[in-house]
């Protein structure tokens, strides 16, 4: 049995659990007493979550509530891309933060090499958004794993179909 073995290494951000963080962020948000009469508010789109507040000191705290809040979803804050401050109406000012989803070209080459330069017995290609390693031994594919788990890359990785 000398058939090859394969997984794809994918990023992709839970959206519901970031929902629901964004839910708990809100709630939060109308508790706090710092907050009260804020205007202060997070606004899930389909690549981005625009967030909003009287001043950038409130929006950083929105931010902070924001990233504890991911966190212990266990949502990495790898995938989220900060934009700029800017000002929006009424005196408030918001933020973009763009999500992450995918692999992108110039990241997909830097996983590439960090596999080739390994020099185990495996294969890698590019399929879009994710990556594909093929290899005889599910040994090496485990290693690849672990390789890229340890390495610094700015965006987290999920390892799926491992056939």
């Amino acid at each position: 049995m000398s058939s090859e073995s394969s997984f794809d290494i994918v990023s992709k951000m839970d959206i519901q659990e970031l929902t629901n963080a964004i839910h708990q962020t809100e709630k939060e948000i109308e508790n706090r007493f710092d907050f009260k009469g804020s205007k202060s508010s997070l606004k899930l789109e389909k690549d981005a979550l625009i967030i909003a507040s009287d001043d950038e000191y409130k929006l950083n705290a929105v931010i902070d509530i924001l990233q504890s809040k991911m966190v212990k979803r266990g949502i990495t804050l790898k995938n989220l891309d900060y934009g700029k401050i800017e000002p929006a109406s009424l005196g408030t000012v918001r933020q973009r933060l763009g999500l992450k989803q995918g692999i992108d070209q110039d990241n997909a080459k830097k996983i590439n090499i960090l596999i080739r330069d390994s020099k185990l017995k495996v294969k890698s290609q590019i399929q879009g958004d994710q990556i594909r390693v093929t290899g005889k031994s599910r040994d090496d594919l485990q290693q690849i794993i672990a390789l890229l788990r340890k390495a610094d890359l700015p965006l987290d990785l999920q390892f799926t179909n491992l056939k």
